[in-house]
């Protein structure tokens, strides 16, 4: 899509505790697990995906497409 001036990237986010899935990722054994494999040592919150989605969507990332960045804590690095 590049050619067109379309860019198209995606955020991947870590676990992100939400009213939705707070009785899922608030069990101890859950939420155990997924910190096992979490450096940064806590859950994601909505908040912490909003510098990733202003940068896409502002002009410093002009020449950024066809990426996935990974907002998840280290999550993808372990």
């Amino acid at each position: 899509w590049a050619p067109f001036n379309i860019q198209v990237n995606a955020i991947g986010p870590t676990y992100i505790r939400t009213q939705l899935n707070a009785a899922f990722v608030d069990r101890p054994e859950i939420r155990e697990r997924i910190l096992r494999f979490t450096p940064a040592g806590r859950l994601g919150q909505c908040e912490d995906l909003v510098g990733t989605a202003v940068y896409l969507a502002s002009a410093a990332s002009d020449l950024v497409t066809g990426q996935t960045i990974y907002v998840d804590g280290g999550y993808t690095a372990v």
